[in-house]
């Protein structure tokens, strides 16, 4: 839910960092990506690094200059290690051990299990909850756009479910035109940030400021039906947990082994995390579905 969204928002701040870091600024690294590249990145010697260059990496696109720059962050770190110094950042990231063509392999492992948890619980979503409940076809959609959008997006469809469960099932009117204001605001974000430019600042306060609607909007109403809906107290645990887990993003610490960073960290500790929300909308959804049924058999 709001969790890749939260852990977006917290990079979004050290993001305009990035273009220079401590070791990137080193002279020993510099020096050695100018003559690595003088050396193997032009005429002859670039045909013989790009003939014993594996085929898996250059269909992920990783050039000459980027081996360069990954064997020259090692150098770096060697000699920062041996004069006792701590290991710095490169362009914004800590060194990572680089496995086939991945640059933060427990990240891209994680990454994918977190994406086979929601396609699971989708997937177990739909055996078990009839399409007629009132809450289907939104939770469905918001599942696959969890996957695929930006953080804005998955913060305002967020915010647009928990619309659509707390008034839109009574008041549909209200729910269409508040979809329209969601849409109207991300086109207004997305085109001053893709035409006009690209300001870190602004969009880091404004994904905390949709986030925090988010929070406190999905947590009153959780608060005001605990007691007749005890299934909310998954939801409850659910964004609790996840703006907790999200401060595992403000440890910046080098990766252990080279491969284990907070960024890593958070998203394997997320795994859990989209099980229950998925159990929380199975939960609901059942519930709607009943109470549908029992109002049509009143009529």
């Amino acid at each position: 839910m709001a969790g890749r969204a939260a852990r977006l928002v917290l990079l979004a701040g050290a993001a305009a960092l990035a273009s220079g870091s401590q070791g990137d600024r080193e002279p020993v690294y510099r020096d050695c990506v100018l003559q690595c590249e003088e050396q193997n990145c032009s005429g002859g010697a670039l045909n013989h690094f790009r003939s014993r260059q594996p085929i898996y990496m250059s269909l992920a696109g990783w050039t000459c200059r980027d081996d360069c720059k990954y064997e020259c962050m090692w150098v770096t770190v060697g000699l920062y290690l041996q004069e006792g110094h701590k290991v710095p950042q490169f362009h914004g990231k800590w060194p990572f051990s680089r496995f086939l063509f991945f640059q933060e392999p427990a990240s891209a492992v994680a990454s994918f299990l977190n994406g086979l948890a929601s396609l699971v619980m989708l997937c177990r979503y739909r055996t078990f909850v009839p399409a007629s409940s009132p809450m289907y076809h939104t939770c469905v959609a918001f599942a696959w756009k969890m996957d695929y959008f930006c953080a804005s997006t998955v913060i305002l469809h967020s915010i647009y479910l928990c619309c659509v469960r707390t008034v839109g099932l009574q008041h549909p009117a209200v729910v269409s035109a508040f979809r329209a204001l969601l849409l109207l605001m991300l086109t207004v974000h997305v085109s001053y940030l893709s035409l006009i430019r690209f300001d870190y600042g602004y969009n880091l306060v404004a994904n905390v400021a949709i986030g925090l609607v988010n929070v406190v909007w999905w947590l009153a109403w959780c608060l005001w039906n605990q007691q007749r809906l005890p299934h909310v107290r998954k939801c409850m645990v659910v964004v609790l947990l996840l703006q907790g887990l999200s401060l595992l993003e403000l440890l910046d610490f080098p990766p252990l082994f080279w491969v284990l960073d907070a960024h890593a960290i958070w998203h394997i500790s997320t795994i859990p995390v989209h099980v229950l929300f998925f159990s929380f909308l199975e939960d609901d959804s059942l519930y709607l579905l009943k109470e549908s049924e029992a109002k049509f058999k009143l009529d």
